[in-house]
């Protein structure tokens, strides 16, 4: 049996369920409690003794050649993932008061609270701008180049070829990248490695509230405005969707 795995958990792809499938396998005791990279105290966001990790973190120190380790991550289609997570995000701020919106941790939920789509998504400011970029422009590309949840700055480091060439690089690098629409595969991965089923296909944990909506993209394109807008939306995909040619192509995409 693999001693450890390790769950890169990007944000509204399906990774609540995951995580809590396998917390149920290898119970509390065994699960390290970093599930952010900004919780990481002085062992690092992998303190070591536990045999699972998974949570939004940052990845450039962890050695994915370590032979004890399984180490993946789950993709979801970007447009939809950005419109998946914009209205999660929308609904999760429509439930907190006034109070609890001013406070310091919900300042991004204020925002979306307040704001028009295009406010929310082109709104002025250096902080705000970069608070978008790290979240939802481009972020695959991001996330595997630089190995860090936040990374905006270094995007203006390369050029749009590099960050796709080493974007896809670091995913030769993990265990394996699977896809929401084929999560059965992860499934039979997990029991192989384990010997314990897990129910993650058919199971929907911590879902937005436009679950049942066919489009979340096209929706949310409607909010935009104006087809400038809804341009410059669609621009925060364009290298995410590279990528995922190029894993489809490469056959790492499972």
């Amino acid at each position: 049996m693999i001693k450890k795995i390790v769950f890169l958990h990007i944000p509204k792809t399906a990774g609540q369920t995951v995580h809590s499938e396998l917390l149920r396998i290898f119970g509390p005791e065994h699960t390290s409690p970093v599930r952010v990279h900004t919780q990481a105290g002085a062992d690092g966001q992998f303190p070591e003794g536990y045999r699972f990790y998974s949570g939004h973190l940052d990845w450039e120190t962890f050695d994915t050649a370590d032979s004890d380790s399984f180490v993946f991550t789950v993709l979801r289609d970007p447009k939809d993932r950005i419109a998946s997570f914009y209205f999660y995000l929308l609904h999760k701020s429509s439930l907190l008061n006034s109070e609890e919106l001013s406070l310091d941790c919900n300042a991004g939920l204020k925002e979306i609270r307040n704001k028009t789509a295009p406010e929310y998504f082109f709104g002025e400011g250096e902080a705000w701008q970069r608070f978008i970029r790290d979240h939802y422009d481009n972020f695959y590309c991001k996330y595997f180049a630089f190995r860090k949840v936040r990374s905006s700055i270094d995007l203006d480091t390369l050029s749009a070829p590099k960050i796709i060439q080493r974007a896809t690089n670091s995913c030769h690098d993990l265990d394996r990248v699977y896809t929401t629409k084929k999560l059965s595969n992860l499934e039979n991965d997990i029991l192989t490695l384990t010997g314990k089923p897990v129910s993650i296909a058919n199971t929907r944990i911590n879902v937005g509230p436009n679950c049942n909506v066919n489009d979340n993209w096209a929706e949310l394109l409607k909010l935009m405005e104006s087809d400038e807008n809804r341009a410059r939306l669609m621009r925060f995909t364009t290298l995410d969707e590279i990528l995922i040619n190029n894993l489809k192509q490469e056959r790492i995409l499972h």
